[in-house]
């Protein structure tokens, strides 16, 4: 059991990386144009073309969960589960700590939540595709958790 739950920490960890390539090089990339409708300021619709990453990272991880049950539970579902729980902690940070999509955690005091509100807000001052920074989304460079 220890081993499964290694292997979804690890997963999570390993998701950053995966989130800050694919930030950078996927959707600042060749998928910019699902993209490109974040970065604009005062979009006036409820869903952007950019909430169709949510469905792109969830099939992995539906797909490791499939494959994980059989012939019984092994490493595969804990890796579906690492990806899972990222993409939970995502859409907390992202969609409601940063964008306030929802109005969970308008005013909070968290050093850490404000450093990584900061940053993204950073990343966002650049409109176009190119000149990007802070592509990650959990661990973000500390300058920006100074106060």
């Amino acid at each position: 059991m220890l081993f499964f739950i290694l292997v979804t920490l690890l997963t999570f960890a390993i998701m950053e990386g995966v989130t800050w390539c694919t930030h950078k090089f996927v959707m600042h990339g060749f998928l910019w144009y699902l993209h490109e409708d974040h970065h604009q300021p005062g979009y006036p619709h409820v869903f952007e073309k950019n909430d169709a990453f949510f469905i792109i990272f969830a099939v992995p991880s539906i797909l490791l969960f499939y494959f994980g049950l059989e012939p019984v539970l092994n490493y595969k579902f804990f890796i579906g589960l690492g990806i899972l729980l990222y993409g939970i902690a995502y859409f907390l940070i992202h969609d409601v700590l940063i964008h306030q999509r929802f109005k969970w955690f308008k005013r909070t005091k968290n050093k850490y939540l404000r450093g990584l509100r900061k940053a993204h807000k950073i990343h966002h001052k650049h409109l176009g595709k190119v000149d990007g920074e802070c592509f990650g989304m959990l661990f973000v460079p500390f300058k920006y958790f100074k106060i």
